[in-house]
């Protein structure tokens, strides 16, 4: 079930992509990982996963994951099978329309991110601008 809200009430999932409710889509691969996490961390009843984007990296910016208990003031929140993703307002305008995913490959395991709003992309796919 997907909710999205800016602390507001529940909404239907989304058949086909809606970025306006679910500005960040995290794959069904992704949410796995990040549920394996936060069951190694203890967290995995209490907390979600929060998507920002951070100064810095080889192209301006970077990604980042981290855990999240709850949401900071301003923030989106949304659900994706069942677990809370938390956006901060800064960061939305640079991450909508990303989808998030985790990959295996030769080069190593890790997340990936495809966001079209990105102008320029470095080798490492953590840093854009």
């Amino acid at each position: 079930m997907t909710e999205a809200t800016e602390d507001s009430p529940q909404a239907a999932p989304p058949r086909d992509w809606d970025v306006k409710a679910m500005p960040v889509m995290v794959t069904a691969k992704a949410i796995e990982m990040v549920r394996i996490a936060l069951k190694e961390e203890g967290l995995l009843d209490t907390h979600g996963l929060r998507v920002a984007v951070q100064g810095g990296g080889c192209s301006g910016l970077q990604y980042a994951l981290d855990f999240a208990k709850e949401s900071r003031p301003g923030d989106f929140v949304y659900e994706i099978d069942g677990m809370k993703v938390y956006i901060d307002l800064a960061s939305r305008k640079f991450l909508e329309g990303t989808k998030v995913d985790y990959v295996s490959g030769l080069q190593g395991n890790g997340f990936k991110f495809d966001n079209p709003n990105a102008q320029r992309s470095c080798g490492c796919g953590h840093s854009f601008s």
